[in-house]
């Protein structure tokens, strides 16, 4: 019986200090809540293929930027038509950097639109040049 009383007592103890751990600090309501912002963002590499034979277009994603910066996911909204420079202004975004949203002073998830243009060179590139004098077996 004693040690019944014992363990009964040892388990309202164990429950009474759990209970009077401090919860965590609330986030701070006064930080401001702020948007998104891009830190570093090269342009994507146009596949020579499609600059070379004067291809272009406009590819708009839907993209996730996680609480780390990044690209956490990518949607490809309206395609340019061209599926090589679709895959560019994804593997473009994929290497970008932000400052990711807040909420309260915490970084969280924000989904961004990111248009994306690919404007043929006006002047063929060394490398187009180049591409038309070798023989098609070369390429």
């Amino acid at each position: 019986m004693k040690q019944q009383v014992t363990l009964v007592l040892i388990s309202i103890a164990a429950v009474a200090v759990t209970g009077c751990r401090a919860p965590p600090p609330p986030a701070d309501p006064d930080q401001p809540t702020t948007e998104v912002a891009a830190v570093r963002t090269p342009p994507p590499d146009y596949p020579l293929e499609q600059a070379c034979d004067d291809i272009g277009g406009q590819v708009v994603m839907q993209v996730v930027i996680g609480p780390e910066g990044r690209a956490t996911e990518i949607l490809v909204a309206n395609s340019s038509g061209v599926p090589a420079l679709d895959e560019a202004a994804q593997a473009a975004v994929r290497e970008w950097e932000f400052k990711p949203a807040t909420h309260r002073g915490k970084p969280v998830s924000q989904t961004i639109q990111v248009p994306m243009s690919f404007t043929p060179p006006e002047e063929p590139s060394e490398l187009c040049l180049e591409r038309e004098t070798r023989a098609p077996d070369q390429l």
